[in-house]
């Protein structure tokens, strides 16, 4: 689903990372913050840092824990990364969301 959405407006690389497929180049209003994982797939513009892609891989897992509940589940944890277990399982600091030292990052 997500590669029938994400394909035809990815002007970049696709490319695997591991159990994940990362799309480039998609429009920024493609996606929110900086860019979203749905099943397996990865659709961002260029935020594709190792740290990210470790954070990524990790809703990538949450995906398969939770199937098709998870969209459902993850928005009633919340739009904010930091009270969002979620985002907190997956890393704060790799979502780059705080700062490594732990102060907060302005939302992407």
């Amino acid at each position: 689903m997500a590669l029938l959405y994400g394909a035809p407006l990815s002007v970049g690389r696709i490319e695997r990372h591991g159990r994940m497929i990362v799309l480039h180049g998609l429009p920024k209003w493609a996606f929110k913050r900086g860019g979203v994982c749905i099943g397996r797939v990865y659709l961002t513009d260029t935020n594709v840092s190792p740290h990210v892609l470790r954070h990524e891989l990790k809703h990538v897992r949450q995906w398969e824990r939770y199937g098709m509940l998870f969209p459902f589940l993850y928005f009633l944890a919340g739009s904010d990364p930091l009270k969002n277990r979620f985002e907190i399982e997956a890393g704060l600091a790799d979502g780059n969301y705080v700062r490594a030292s732990g102060g907060r990052r302005k939302a992407r």
